[in-house]
C-alpha cells in the first residue's frame, strides 16, 4: 500500500521478493531466473523481473519469460535513493520481484563491496538464493555456502540451488552437507544439461529478439528446470521478506508529445534501457521505431537514436540498404539530433571491417571500425565533458558502461585531422595509410585523442560546407575510443562507445527533446519561408 509522506515523496511497501544469486559468473543462475520467472507465471503470479548491474541481454530473456520489462539496478549508474525508487516504481502491482545478480555475490567495483549482488540484497531486505554450480563435489559445498553466508554481516542468504548435479547419489551428499551443516534448504537440484543452455557470442548470451522460436526456448528452459524446484518453498521464502518501505522519488508527470525521435530497433539494433525510452517519453517525445534492415527511409522525425547492439552480423543488410544510409547522413548534415551508442557509433563510420570483408556504413563518423576477437573496452566508465556541444554542458561527469570488441582506426594523423574532402558521391577520401587508402603506411593500432587543437575538416559534396568534429569526452575510467577520449560530436550528432542510463544522467532525455524541439521549430520555419517564396514566384511569373 502506497502513502504520501510529508516531503511529497511515496511510500510503497516493496513486495515479495528474491535474489538470485552466485559464487560466480557462469554458474547457471540465468537460465534458473528465467525458468523460476516463466514457472512463477504460470502459478498465475505477476513478476516484475530486475537484473543487477549493466546489460541489456539477460533483461531481453527474462523480459520474455516474465511479459514484463527487465529493468536494471545499479550503484554505479544510479545513486542508491534513485535505484530503490526506481525498484518500488517498477514493483508495483507485482506479486513477486525477482532480481537476477551479476557475477559472483560479493562482486563489486569498490574495494569496500559496494555495490555487490550482496549490497543490493540488503538495501532491498531481500533473501538471497544461491545457484551453485555442483559439478566435481560433495561434501565441500558446504565449506563453500558457509563461506558465502558469514563473509559480510547481514546477508541472508537464505536457500541454495544446486546446479549441474550427476545423479539421485550426488544430489543426497550434497543436500545433506547444505542443510546440515549450514542450516539452510536446497530449493532445488538441476541436473546437467547442455540443452539448458542458451547460446552465446563474444558479447554473452544471444538476445532473445534474435533467436528464432524464442519463446519455445524459454518454455524448454522452464520444463527441464522448474520440475526440479521446489516452486510453493521458493515462493514462501520470498513471501518472508521483511515488511520494507521504500520512498519512490517525485516524477514529473510526462509531457504532452511534442516531437518525435525516430529509435533503430531490429536484429542489429536492440541494446535499450526500457527506462531510457521511458524518459524520453516523459521529456515529451513519441517514440517511432525504424528497422534499418528493411526501412529505405527515415519517418518524418525531428531526433534519432541508435543504440547497442551487433552491426556486425547484420553488416551485409545494412549496406544493402544504402536508401537508408544516405538519408540518414543527409539528415544528420541537415542538423537532425542524433544519438548513438556503441553499435550505434559504428553503424555512423564509414565501414566495417569483419572476417576479412569491409562493409559500408552511414559515413558520418571519418573512420572505420574494425572487429577483433578480443574486448576493446569492458566494464564501466566514467568520463568528464571537456568541450561544449548541443548535449552537454562542460564540466559535466557522467557515468556508464562499454562492452565493445570493435576499435575505430585510422592511421597517420589523428582521427579529427586524418580526412580531406569529401569526393563525388559524399565519401571521405583518405590520406595515404589510412585504412582503405594507400598501403605505404601499416595500420595504426589507434589514434591519440585530441580534445582541443588543430580539427579536421570535410566538405559535403554539393554544398561546399566545411565540416569540422571533435570528441567531447576526456575518459577518466574505462576506455572509449582510445582510452583517452569519447562522444564524437557534430552538428547535433553524439556517438560514443559509452553507454549511459537516463536514471544517473537525468540531463540526457530533456537534452535531447530540447534539441529535437529546436530542430522541428528550425524546419517548420524554413518550410513555411520556402512556400511564401514560390508562392511570391507564382504570383509574379508569366501565364
Amino acid at each position: 500500500m502506497a502513502t504520501p509522506n510529508t516531503n511529497h515523496q511515496t511510500l510503497i511497501q516493496a513486495p515479495p521478493r528474491l535474489v538470485i544469486a552466485a559464487p560466480q559468473g557462469r554458474s547457471g543462475k540465468t537460465t534458473i531466473t528465467i525458468a523460476l520467472a516463466r514457472a512463477l507465471g504460470n502459478r498465475g503470479l505477476s513478476v516484475q523481473p530486475f537484473k543487477k548491474g549493466p546489460d541489456y541481454i539477460d533483461p531481453s530473456w527474462l523480459r520474455l519469460a516474465s511479459s514484463r520489462d527487465c529493468f536494471n539496478l545499479d550503484s554505479f549508474l544510479m545513486t542508491e535513493d534513485v535505484l530503490l525508487s526506481s525498484f518500488a516504481h517498477r514493483s508495483r502491482g507485482a506479486d513477486i520481484a525477482l532480481v537476477e545478480g551479476a557475477m559472483g555475490l560479493f562482486d563489486s567495483p569498490e574495494a569496500d563491496g559496494m555495490g555487490s549482488v550482496a549490497w543490493l540484497a540488503r538495501a532491498l531486505q531481500a533473501p538471497i538464493i544461491l545457484v551453485v554450480n555442483a559439478e566435481r563435489m560433495t561434501r565441500s559445498v558446504a565449506a563453500l555456502v558457509s563461506g558465502f553466508q558469514h563473509f559480510e554481516p547481514g546477508t541472508n542468504l537464505a536457500g541454495v540451488i544446486l546446479n549441474r548435479v550427476s545423479g539421485t547419489r550426488h544430489v543426497e551428499k550434497l543436500r545433506d552437507a547444505v542443510e546440515r551443516l549450514c542450516g539452510i534448504p536446497v530449493l532445488g537440484a538441476v541436473p546437467r544439461n547442455p540443452a539448458l543452455s542458451i547460446a552465446e557470442r563474444h558479447l554473452g548470451l544471444i538476445p532473445s529478439g534474435e533467436k528464432e522460436q524464442a519463446e519455445s526456448v524459454v518454455e524448454t528452459i522452464c520444463e527441464r528446470i522448474a520440475t526440479h524446484l521446489n516452486i510453493d518453498a521458493i515462493i514462501a521464502l520470498a513471501r518472508q521478506a521483511p515488511e520494507h518501505s521504500i520512498s519512490e522519488l517525485p516524477r514529473a508527470p510526462a509531457a504532452k508529445p511534442a516531437i518525435r525521435i525516430g529509435v533503430i530497433a531490429d536484429r542489429a539494433f536492440s541494446f535499450y534501457y526500457p527506462e531510457n525510452l521511458e524518459a524520453l517519453r516523459e521529456a515529451g517525445a513519441d517514440v517511432i521505431l525504424v528497422d534499418a534492415l528493411s526501412d529505405h527511409a527515415l519517418p518524418e522525425i525531428d531526433g534519432l537514436y541508435i543504440g547497442g547492439g551487433f552491426p556486425e552480423l547484420y553488416a551485409a543488410e545494412l549496406e544493402a540498404n544504402e536508401q537508408l544510409r544516405r538519408d540518414i547522413a543527409r539528415l544528420i548534415e541537415d542538423g537532425l539530433p542524433t544519438y548513438a551508442e556503441c553499435a550505434g557509433l559504428m553503424y555512423l563510420c564509414q565501414a566495417i571491417r569483419w572476417q576479412g570483408r569491409r562493409y559500408e556504413m552511414v559515413g558520418v563518423v571519418p573512420a572505420e571500425v574494425e572487429i577483433s576477437k578480443r574486448p576493446q573496452g569492458h566494464g564501466y566508465v566514467e568520463l568528464e565533458t571537456a568541450v561544449d556541444n548541443p548535449w552537454f554542458p562542460s564540466g559535466l561527469v557522467l557515468r556508464g558502461h562499454e562492452f565493445h570488441h570493435s576499435r575505430l582506426i585510422t592511421a597517420g594523423p589523428p582521427l579529427a585531422t586524418a580526412y580531406t574532402d569529401l569526393p563525388s558521391g559524399g565519401r571521405p577520401s583518405l590520406r595515404p595509410g589510412t585504412p582503405g587508402g594507400s598501403e605505404e603506411a601499416p595500420p595504426a593500432s589507434g589514434y591519440p585523442g585530441v580534445l582541443e587543437g588543430r580539427r579536421g575538416e570535410r566538405r559535403s559534396d554539393n554544398e561546399g560546407i566545411h565540416v569540422k568534429a571533435n570528441w567531447c569526452y576526456r575518459v577518466r575510467r574505462g576506455h572509449g575510443v582510445d582510452g583517452q577520449v569519447d562522444g564524437f560530436f557534430y552538428k547535433n550528432l553524439l556517438a560514443s562507445y559509452t553507454h549511459l542510463h537516463a536514471l544517473g544522467v537525468p540531463q540526457w532525455a530533456p537534452a535531447f527533446v530540447a534539441l529535437a524541439k529546436e530542430y522541428k521549430c528550425r524546419v517548420e520555419v524554413e518550410v513555411e519561408v520556402k512556400e511564401k517564396q514560390e508562392d511570391t514566384l507564382r504570383l509574379f511569373s508569366p501565364p
